[in-house]
């Protein structure tokens, strides 16, 4: 599973822009045939995500293509389109049911069987964008193929009628929904876009604020972003620290036969010592 720090869109027919990604050092590179390609220009994205996965070398991105939502009359070609190429995973959007989900994973494992992939090699991502996608996290995140769930801030304000604020408290009860689904069910959780890419401290204050909330990563938009967000979803040194001395402390105690003990003036137990694994965990990624 990809680390997926920051998440970056590239407009599916853009060349230029798919060629300039891959020199970032992204974590996830998702080649757009939906919100990011004009009506009149999804054939032309479909044959420019083909070519960019037939030609280009990624480096170290996961290398991610997203299809238009299920029953939009695009999804099928999107699909057949890019599948031969094998990107890393797929990207639905707007998925309001396990069925929609299951629909592509058919399509994906005939491919894989087709060409000789292992089976369930090609993941599968998805967007959690509506107020029925919410409803229904408790099926939709159990599905087998999937790897992480995104969410669209934007589009899910726009489907319950709220207005987006800078603070985005209209968006807490989602968000949070989301984080937990994907805790539940072993999978990445990916936060909204921060629209204003000029604005860098609403950048780095709605990072660092999606981090506190359980998220692994974050939606982006545009090369500047790459920075700031990796940087508030990776670790720092201090938390690095601290989470070793807790681990460390933590076996020394359990050895003497104590259960919860003191470190510097806190009480450490089973959860703490739970969370500070995972800190380090996300620093190996």
């Amino acid at each position: 599973m990809y680390p997926r720090r920051a998440l970056l869109y590239m407009p599916g027919d853009n060349w230029k822009m798919i060629t300039k990604s891959i020199t970032l050092g992204v974590d996830s590179i998702c080649m757009d045939m939906e919100d990011g390609a004009a009506v009149n220009k999804k054939a032309e994205a479909r044959e420019t995500i083909a070519r960019a996965l037939r030609e280009l070398d990624f480096g170290q991105s996961e290398k991610l293509a997203r299809i238009n939502s299920v029953g939009s009359g695009w999804e099928q070609d999107d699909l057949e389109a890019v599948l031969p190429y094998r990107p890393d995973g797929i990207v639905i959007p707007k998925v309001e049911s396990y069925e929609q989900i299951e629909w592509a994973s058919e399509i994906i494992e005939s491919a894989e069987l087709k060409y000789g992939w292992k089976v369930n090699s090609m993941r599968i991502l998805i967007g959690i964008e509506t107020a029925k996608g919410i409803l229904n996290l408790k099926e939709i995140a159990s599905h087998p193929r999937l790897d992480a769930l995104i969410f669209g801030g934007e589009d899910f304000a726009a489907s319950i009628g709220a207005k987006r604020t800078k603070d985005a408290t209209e968006l807490l009860y989602a968000r949070q929904a989301v984080v937990v689904a994907c805790a539940a069910h072993d999978l990445q959780a990916i936060d909204i876009v921060t629209i204003d890419y000029k604005d860098s401290e609403a950048l780095k204050a709605e990072s660092e604020f999606g981090a506190r909330l359980g998220f692994s990563g974050k939606q982006i938009i545009h090369p500047n972003q790459v920075a700031a967000v990796q940087a508030a979803f990776t670790p720092s040194a201090e938390e690095v620290a601290y989470a070793k001395r807790i681990v460390e402390t933590f076996e020394a105690s359990q050895k003497e036969g104590k259960g919860a003990y003191s470190l510097d003036g806190k009480m450490i137990d089973m959860p703490l010592l739970r969370n500070a694994q995972k800190v380090l965990a996300r620093a190996k990624e």
